[in-house]
């Protein structure tokens, strides 16, 4: 930089229109300066970096330290906005180093200001933060705006409070009470308010902190154009974490809602990729005129030295870099070829222990899927021949016994696929099924399928309804049972001579969608207060004082789990002694349309059609030979691949069902043998592994579907209807 002395001298000689020009000049970029603040507040980036850039600029032509200051401050409140630490402290410390030659102490407080922001809130350095705020409090008190005294001040006080150290924040909250009263900032109010309300929740005084949160949202909806929308949605997420402190979750949930609204509604993807396309052009233009201004100043000052000697100088520089290099390089080749035979060992190791960790995941799946088959063989079994027990022996088939051994079976099922599958849940989630259930039955099969565990722990369920939940809902019925039976067979566990109430309330309804609340409530022993969030964590089981209560400590984990795939939330009251509340959500379908598979049934049994069976598992074929023949289908069984084969040359039939675990052939490569003799019969492969492992491979070997054991009635007749030409 040119000396002050010279500056004024240029001064002096300049003529009053060349000064007026200049003055122009000044006034218009500070026009431009307001106008990029206005863009960055209605979050237009592109538009105030655009403007930062031109100020720049402009700022270097005139070599005025103010200017070259403020679009140092525009700049690094952009880079802020978007979390860029690193190039937003860079620019705040040039525009503070411009500041200090300008003196300016108006600038020094906002530079620190931002400073603090800075370190405070996106590098999480409070400690630094704070400091900053105070430099920037120490200027804004010299310079004696009340208004900014007030914003310095709550920015400590912020600061503290979100430390947790609310007592530290008093004294700057009395300093900003001092100024604040009269002013008409509603940002400054909203911001006063919400402190002292989250500084109230602290202390637990609820009628004072929620005094103070009305008001802080007062003054945030009262500010037009949406310019307080990030400030709201801190106040809706303190205002929710004050309700759930106080366990008043629907309020809770409310603010919980509205927080994200305003979040989404501020912060939003393209303004980031806005940031990033302009940061290069505006960094080449920095280095562009930083090199102008570099080369003017070295013309001016004649520099005293030769080039012959920087030269000299830099060649010595350079070979004593090269000999120096040389030498690495000779040192790194020794250590190279000294450690290449031991490089190379490792290497060997570690493509071993490469090869022995695939083949453990191997294995592992292997394990995984072979358990989930050889668990739904036998699960096929008990469901299949529950429902054959119903049809053949219409006396027991409403038998709360029999309806519970295959509700029970039905659950085992579902629990056993989440438990195997729980260790492996970040490679394969859970989907949840759609189909239409009747809630109301639904309810009743679980309250009877604890008949007898409510009996031996002299307990009674009650069952209670909102009459308006429509009969017919659309969801994962299987998913909510499973939630519902481990919830109650926990309160159970946990209860004698007491009692179990299950209520179901219906909360919403807009068009066919609808949520319903669940309340699962126990007069059982409680649980104390430093478990309760313990109790939802994978294998861990609370002590109790009886031997009785056993169980994998999984239960109320895949509880947990279940309901966030419903996109739910889960919340539990209990007090020892006194009992246990568990309050969840979920939100249902409402099926407005009426199926009638059964008259589809009766249109068949119009025309005898043949259908072949290939399982080699007896009780799987009479399960599903009922099943089929009760539809009015005439079935042939076979139990191998050949024997499939064999009959496919001799006879037709209208649909084909292939086990795939067979002897001789197994099921792919019967249904290869059989689209090999050019028959077209649709085959569906019956399989108790897991559909994403088989599909692949089904329709590879020419199958048209694949139907998971064990399967409803329903399934197999939707599978009928899809497949069978009549």
């Amino acid at each position: 930089m040119r000396p002050f002395f010279i500056i004024i001298l240029s001064l002096i000689i300049r003529t009053n229109d060349v000064f007026s020009q200049e003055v122009d000049a000044v006034k218009k970029t500070e026009l431009k300066i307001e106008r990029a603040k206005k863009a960055l507040r209605e979050l237009d980036p592109k538009k105030s970096m655009m403007l930062a850039q031109e100020i720049l600029s402009e700022s270097f032509q005139l070599n005025n330290n103010a200017l070259k200051s403020k679009a140092y401050l525009i700049l690094g409140s952009n880079f802020t906005e978007f979390a860029n630490t690193k190039k937003a402290k860079d620019y705040f410390l040039k525009s503070l180093y411009y500041a200090n030659l300008e003196d300016n102490d108006t600038l020094k407080n906002l530079i620190y200001n931002n400073l603090g922001a800075l370190c405070s809130y996106y590098e999480n350095n409070f400690e630094e933060g704070i400091k900053y705020y105070k430099k920037g409090l120490f200027y804004t008190e010299k310079i004696n705006k009340p208004i900014q005294t007030v914003y310095n001040s709550l920015n400590i006080a912020g600061a503290y409070v979100d430390e947790n150290r609310y007592e530290e924040a008093i004294p700057f909250l009395k300093k900003a009470s001092l100024y604040i009263t009269g002013q008409k900032e509603s940002e400054a109010q909203l911001n006063y308010n919400a402190l002292w309300a989250r500084y109230h929740s602290y202390k637990n005084e609820k009628a004072k902190a929620e005094y103070f949160f009305e008001k802080a949202i007062h003054y945030g909806l009262k500010e037009k154009e949406n310019l307080l929308d990030s400030y709201l949605s801190e106040v809706y997420l303190d205002y929710a974490l004050h309700f759930e402190k106080f366990k008043e979750y629907q309020k809770a949930l409310k603010y919980q809602k509205l927080s994200s609204q305003y979040k989404d509604k501020v912060y939003n993807e393209s303004r980031s990729e806005s940031v990033k396309s302009e940061e290069d052009a505006i960094k080449i233009k920095e280095y562009e005129e930083q090199i102008n201004y570099i080369e003017k100043q070295k013309e001016e000052q004649e520099l005293s030295f030769k080039k012959t000697y920087l030269i000299i100088f830099l060649f010595m520089i350079i070979v004593g870099f090269l000999i120096i290099l040389v030498y690495i390089l000779y040192q790194n080749n020794q250590h190279r070829r000294k450690s290449f035979v031991r490089l190379k060992r490792i290497n060997n190791e570690l493509e071993e222990a490469k090869d022995r960790a695939e083949e453990s995941t191997r294995l592992k799946s292997q394990f995984v899927s072979t358990i989930i088959h050889e668990l739904r063989t036998p699960l096929y079994g008990v469901i299949g021949i529950s429902d054959l027990l119903a049809d053949e022996y219409p006396e027991i088939k409403n038998s709360k016994y029999l309806e519970s051994l295959k509700f029970s079976a039905q659950y085992l099922l579902s629990l056993v696929n989440d438990v195997l599958q729980i260790y492996k849940i970040t490679e394969k989630k859970i989907v949840l099924e759609k189909s239409n259930f009747n809630l109301w039955d639904k309810m009743e099969a679980i309250k009877n399928s604890f008949y007898m565990q409510s009996v031996k722990t002299k307990n009674t369920i009650n069952i209670k309804i909102d009459p308006r939940i429509p009969e017919k809902i659309i969801g994962d019925g299987l998913r909510l049972s499973q939630i519902l039976m481990n919830l109650v067979s926990n309160a159970l566990k946990f209860t004698e001579k007491g009692k179990v109430d299950v209520s179901v309330q219906l909360l919403t309804r807009i068009d066919n969608q609808i949520c319903l609340e669940f309340v699962v409530e126990d007069t059982g022993i409680g649980i104390a207060k430093e478990n309760q969030k313990r109790i939802f964590e994978e294998f861990v089981q609370i002590e109790r004082r009886e031997e009785d209560y056993q169980g994998t400590g999984l239960g109320l984990p895949i509880v947990k789990k279940l309901i966030a795939l419903f996109g739910g939330a889960i919340f539990l009251e209990s007090e020892e002694g006194k009992g246990t509340k568990v309050i969840f959500q979920l939100s249902f379908e409402i099926d407005d349309q009426i199926s009638l598979p059964h008259l589809l049934v009766e249109e068949k049994q119009e025309r005898k059609l043949k259908v072949l069976l290939a399982e080699d598992n007896k009780i799987n074929q009479i399960v599903t030979e009922k099943i089929l023949q009760s539809f009015g289908y005439h079935v042939i069984i076979v139990e191998n691949g050949l024997q499939t084969i064999e009959i496919c040359k001799k006879e037709q039939f209208n649909i084909i069902f292939l086990d795939i675990n067979m002897p001789i052939y197994d099921g792919y490569e019967t249904a290869i043998h059989i689209r090999n003799l050019k028959i077209k019969t649709p085959i569906i492969a019956l399989t108790a592994f897991d559909r994403f492992e088989v599909f692949n491979k089904c329709k590879k070997a020419g199958m048209n579907d694949v139907l998971i054991k064990p399967f409803e009635k329903e399934q197999l007749l939707n599978v009928l209807n899809e497949y069978v030409e009549f």
